[in-house]
């Protein structure tokens, strides 16, 4: 029977705990199998070999794998088949045998010959997006990509209908370009009422939000005799009490000297429900924009990210700047710009060579970006001749050679 698209009927199966044979483990099945464990299928797995990945499902105890081609009767007590094997009359076999027992088959050989097909299917917090074109799963994939990428990021307008519950995300907006913001930080800026940002968040974001979302610049805020960080958390506690939506978007993770556990110590004290959403650092994202790897076979084999918030002689510093100069791999340093000039001193006092390469990011990964190139004995020099400011990252090591713009 010849059938198109407007005569299939979609539906969604129910599979946890029910048996699912697939035959075949090449490259499809490795595609199909971890939907249907997902879904909690009970898979018999048939097969005389299998791809590695496969083989590693299989050795996880994830399905049952028989090592064999298919005999009549593998198909007994099952709910659905998929089949997946470079074997067209061993296909054409299990296929009269599911229309026999009544089982729903899915064929990657024959797509007319199937008892059912397999939509391009995507997945967005509890929303499950399936697609059907009829034979043009290239088409049915971008459509499902479309819808799944929309309901992410909220452009494609999917209000709940259910009120959303209060509580405050602390979300980690990545190194600058709003691109590098993760899909779930994405979603909850579009979902918030109200957003409390940092100034080395990634600023674009915020045009895109709905005009009834009260946008507050966290460095605005009024904190008259408290510390300005005890008024962001009175703040957030406030707006969450208030029954809103609460987004912290700060730079990079809220948890690398993004002072989020502070955030959300207090907001625990107060009962207020906190969301972590990490965040790229910038310690990794941004000299990687710049051609920078931090680790490189050969060059390299650790990394170490430190603070340059306060100076190595600042009796604040909790950094143990002479076990930093003795390492060998990659030291990235944050907020250290405007202190380089005694950091550098420092790391060479304590034994790091003169000659060792550093290199400058600022504003890493976005249009302004800029580098600037030396060593530990005259970077700071030329950081002052470049008028070089923050934010900035830092990269002392080796890895700063590698790299066409470190070899030009």
């Amino acid at each position: 029977m010849t059938e198109n698209a407007a005569t299939a009927y979609p539906v969604g199966l129910r599979l946890a705990g029910r048996r699912v044979v697939v035959l075949g483990a090449g490259e499809v099945a490795q595609r199909r199998l971890p939907g249907l464990l997902a879904a909690g299928a009970d898979v018999l797995l048939v097969s005389p070999s299998a791809t590695p990945s496969v083989e590693a499902m299989a050795e996880a105890g994830e399905l049952r794998w028989e090592r064999r081609r298919y005999r009549e009767g593998d198909l007994a007590e099952a709910w659905y088949v998929v089949i997946t094997t470079d074997d067209p009359e061993a296909n054409a076999t299990a296929s009269a045998e599911a229309e026999d027992r009544r089982i729903w088959c899915v064929r990657s050989d024959d797509a007319e010959a199937a008892t059912a097909w397999t939509p391009a299917t995507g997945r967005s917090e509890g929303v499950t997006v399936a697609v059907l074109t009829g034979r043009d799963p290239r088409r049915s994939a971008a459509v499902r990509d479309a819808v799944v990428e929309g309901l992410r990021d909220g452009t494609l307008a999917a209000p709940h209908h259910r009120a959303h519950a209060s509580g405050v995300a602390l979300v980690g907006g990545g190194p600058g370009d709003p691109d590098l913001i993760t899909v779930r930080g994405r979603r909850l800026l579009a979902e918030a009422d109200v957003v409390i940002a940092d100034r080395l968040g990634p600023r674009d974001l915020l045009d895109e939000l709905p005009p009834h979302v009260e946008v507050i610049d966290a460095a605005k805020i009024p904190y008259g005799r408290f510390m300005a960080q005890e008024a962001i958390n009175n703040a957030l506690i406030e707006h969450a009490k208030a029954g809103k939506a609460v987004v912290r978007l700060k730079g990079g993770d809220p948890f690398v000297f993004g002072r989020g556990m502070e955030e959300a110590e207090a907001l625990a004290e107060a009962g207020i429900p906190c969301t972590v959403v990490p965040g790229i650092s910038s310690s990794i994202s941004v000299p990687a924009a710049a051609g920078i790897p931090v680790t490189h076979r050969g060059v390299a084999h650790e990394f170490t990210v430190a603070s340059g918030h306060v100076a190595p002689d600042d009796p604040r510093s909790l950094v143990d700047w002479q076990a930093l100069a003795r390492l060998r791999g990659t030291l990235v340093l944050l907020m250290a710009v405007e202190r380089i000039e005694p950091i550098a001193a420092a790391l060479v006092a304590h034994g790091r060579p003169a000659d060792t390469p550093v290199a400058v990011i600022q504003e890493g990964t976005t249009a302004a970006q800029r580098r600037v190139d030396g060593t530990l004995a005259d970077v700071a020099a030329k950081v002052r001749a470049e008028g070089i400011r923050p934010p900035a990252v830092v990269v002392v090591g080796d890895v700063v050679g590698v790299g066409p713009a470190g070899r030009a």
